[in-house]
């Protein structure tokens, strides 16, 4: 499928966070059971010895694209099925399916070598605090004094510049290799060049999530502390957590559609245009 690299300009960003709200309210069950379904996979995968953590991550590029092809489905009114997690793997050419596979194994090793890289920074330190949150009762204080000390931040510095580069050639790769098939190197260039054409789109759409999240975190406290019932308030933050998650999956599709463009009608996608 030949596509035709485009900009957008910044105000287009918060225009994709409002278009998967719009989405997402036309199927918002199924759009939430889709991603409650990856947790429940997700879940199982950390069962597994050894490999469980790594396998997670390595699940993260099916889980982009199958939000992607669910949502354009739905653009399209088609449907949104659990299959659509499993779809571009089982029914894609030999050369698209090992692109893919090696998008996951490339995606969960970098991202285990970020993780690694924040924990040596913080001196170890986030290693001991997932110990100290395994225990019964967990000692509040002993994380408290944890978080204070300098190589945690450095370690959160580099931890989330170093994701955050890793993220740029993988945010479009998955989608590339699916519906313009392109091979893994060149799905990864072409993700990295998109994202760098589209930098301002991107840092305003980043700035409304961290926004979005922020006001809702500060109401729901409010709200819920005026009325006295602060433990409810963090009983709701699990589903408002899962809604926000299911609604920036389901806006990826608006940052690829306005990203490229193809040559003639095909009835796989159908590219939105540009604001």
């Amino acid at each position: 499928m030949a596509m035709i690299l485009k900009t957008v300009g910044p105000g287009r960003g918060a225009l994709w966070v409002r278009d998967g709200l719009q989405l997402y309210m036309k199927r918002p069950m199924a759009f939430t059971g889709l991603f409650a379904l990856f947790l429940l996979l997700a879940l199982f995968a950390a069962l597994l010895p050894w490999v469980g953590g790594l396998l997670q991550m390595m699940m993260v590029p099916l889980l982009s694209l199958g939000f992607m092809v669910a949502s354009q489905s739905a653009l399209l009114d088609g449907p949104v099925r659990a299959t659509q997690f499993f779809d571009p793997i089982l029914t894609a050419a030999p050369a698209q399916r090992r692109a893919l596979l090696a998008l996951c194994v490339l995606y969960g090793l970098t991202v285990a070598a970020v993780l690694w890289l924040t924990d040596w920074v913080a001196d170890g330190g986030y290693t001991h605090l997932f110990e100290l949150m395994r225990q019964d009762p967990t000692p509040l204080h002993e994380i408290d004094a944890l978080f204070v000390e300098r190589s945690m931040a450095a370690g959160a510095l580099v931890g989330t510049t170093a994701l955050t580069l890793v993220t740029i050639p993988f945010w479009h790769a998955p989608a590339l290799v699916h519906w313009a098939h392109q091979g893994a190197l060149q799905a990864l260039f072409s993700s990295t060049l998109a994202v760098w054409r589209c930098r301002g789109a991107f840092v305003v759409y980043a700035l409304t999530w961290f926004t979005l999240m922020l006001t809702l975190g500060v109401l729901s406290a409010l709200l819920f502390g005026l009325l006295g019932l602060a433990q409810l308030g963090s009983v709701l933050a699990l589903p408002l957590g899962l809604f926000l998650s299911t609604l920036f999956y389901v806006s990826l599709i608006f940052t690829f559609n306005d990203s490229f463009g193809h040559q003639g009608q095909l009835p796989e996608i159908e590219v939105t245009r540009s604001a």
